[in-house]
C-alpha cells in the first residue's frame, strides 16, 4: 500500500509490502509521485523487484530447515524418513549460509559432493535418484517458506540439474532364493533371544500381495475381513485407498500374526498395538541385510522392494488382467505398472517354442553332442 504526503514543498511517496523492503521517493508533482507508486506496486505484484535483503540476511538455511522439521514434518506420513535426511543435510557447510547468500551454485556444489560419496547403508556411490529423494523435502520447504511463512526467498533447487539415469530394477527371485530367504528368516532372533515370529510371514505376505514394505508394516487387524479374505489399505503411497483380495497363504500369514504378542519389536517399543506385523522399520531393514548375507550361498543384489516386482510379475503369470493387477498393486497408470512387471524368461521361451516345438527341441538335444545343443 502506498502512502503520500507533502514535505518541504515536495511530494514524498512510500510503498510498503510485506516480505519486501520499503521503497520511497520524492517528486515535485503529485501526479508523478502517484504514477511512480503505481509502477512499483505493479512490479511487486509481478515479483519483478528483489526481496527484502534485511530479512534474508537474518535467517540461515539451518534455521529454515529446523522450522520445517518442527512445523511441517510432523504432519507428513514420511516424517521419520525425511527427518533422517534433513538431519544429515544439516551437517554440511551449506546449511550455515544465510538465505541472502544462498544461490543455486551452492546446491550444485552440494550435489557434486554427494554424488562422490559412498552410501554407508549399501556401500555403493550415492545415485542421482537417491539424491533427488533427499532434496525433495528441501524443495517443498522453500515453497512453504514463501507461500505460508511469507519469507521472501526464491527456490534455489528449481533449476538444479540432476543426471537422468534410468535405474529401474528388473530383479526377480532366482531358483532357490525364496527357500533360502525363508530359511534364514526363520533363524533370526530378537534382542531377548526369542525367534522373530514376523519375518517369515512378512516375506511370504509381500510375495502374495505385492504390497510395499511400509503398507505391510502399517496393516491393522481392523482393516482385515477374514471371512471374505479382503484387506483394506486406507492410505497408500499415492494417497488413495484400495481393497485387495487375499490368497490363502496371505490370510494364513495374518492369522499367524494375530496369535503373537502385540508389542512392537524394535525402538521405540510401543504397547499395545493393533498392527498385524508390529516390527519397527529399522528392524526389517537390518534383518533383511542379515538374511541375504547369511543365506548359503549369499543372495546378492536383492532388495526387499524387489519382492513387489516378483509379486506383480507372478500376478500377470497367473493370467490376471492389467486392471485386476493394478487394483491389487495400487498403480494408477499401466506405464508405472509395467515398470514392476518382469516376465519369467524361461516361461516366455516355453511359450515361444510351443508344445510341439518343445518336443522337437528335446529330440534334437538328445541326438546332438553337448557342443551342438541348440540354446536359442
Amino acid at each position: 500500500m502506498a502512502s503520500i504526503r507533502k514535505r518541504n514543498g515536495k511530494w514524498n511517496v512510500q510503498v510498503r509490502r510485506r516480505g519486501h523492503e520499503a521503497r520511497s521517493k520524492s517528486f515535485l508533482a503529485k501526479s508523478d509521485a502517484l504514477e511512480w507508486a503505481r509502477e512499483i506496486e505493479r512490479q511487486l505484484d509481478r515479483q519483478e523487484l528483489g526481496p527484502d535483503r534485511k530479512t534474508l540476511k537474518s535467517i540461515t538455511l539451518a534455521e529454515l530447515v529446523t522450522r520445517y522439521k518442527t512445523e511441517v514434518l510432523p504432519k507428513k506420513r514420511s516424517a521419520r524418513f525425511e527427518t533422517i535426511l534433513l538431519d544429515r543435510f544439516l551437517r554440511y557447510p551449506i546449511a550455515t549460509k544465510t538465505l541472502n547468500d544462498l544461490q543455486s551454485k551452492d546446491f550444485a556444489q552440494y550435489r557434486d559432493q554427494r554424488l562422490k560419496e559412498v552410501s554407508r547403508l549399501t556401500g555403493r556411490p550415492v545415485t542421482a535418484k537417491s539424491l533427488r529423494r533427499e532434496l525433495a523435502p528441501l524443495f517443498h520447504m522453500f515453497k512453504v517458506a514463501k507461500a505460508e511463512w511469507h519469507i521472501p526467498t526464491g527456490n534455489p533447487l528449481q533449476d538444479l540439474y540432476l543426471p537422468a539415469i534410468d535405474v529401474r530394477r528388473e530383479r526377480r527371485l532366482r531358483p532357490g532364493e525364496e527357500e533360502r530367504l525363508l530359511s534364514q528368516a526363520g533363524k533370526l532372533r530378537t534382542l531377548d533371544g526369542q525367534p522373530n515370529p514376523y519375518l517369515v510371514p512378512i516375506i511370504v505376505f509381500a510375495l502374495e500381495t505385492a504390497m510395499r514394505q511400509g503398507e505391510i508394516l502399517a496393516i491393522e487387524f481392523r482393516n482385515v475381513d477374514f471371512q471374505r479374505h479382503l484387506l483394506t489399505i486406507p492410505v497408500s503411497k499415492n494417497g488413495h485407498s484400495r481393497v485387495i483380495p487375499l490368497t490363502d497363504k496371505a490370510s494364513s500369514c495374518l492369522i499367524l500374526a494375530f496369535a503373537q504378542p502385540r508389542g512392537i519389536i524394535g525402538p521405540p517399543r510401543v504397547t499395545p498395538t493393533t498392527r498385524a506385523f508390529p516390527l519397527d522399520v529399522e528392524v526389517v531393514k537390518t534383518s533383511w541385510t542379515r538374511i541375504c548375507k547369511r543365506a548359503e550361498p549369499a543372495i546378492e543384489d536383492l532388495h526387499f522392494h524387489d519382492l513387489r516386482h516378483e509379486g506383480i510379475s507372478r500376478l500377470f503369470e497367473l493370467g490376471l488382467s492389467i486392471p485386476e493387477v493394478a487394483g491389487i498393486s495400487g498403480h494408477r497408470t499401466p506405464a508405472m505398472l509395467f515398470r514392476y512387471a518382469h516376465a519369467n524368461q524361461d516361461a516366455v521361451r516355453a511359450k515361444l517354442l510351443g508344445k510341439g516345438r518343445q518336443d522337437e527341441q528335446k529330440m534334437i538335444e538328445r541326438q546332438a553332442t553337448p557342443d551342438e545343443i541348440v540354446t536359442a
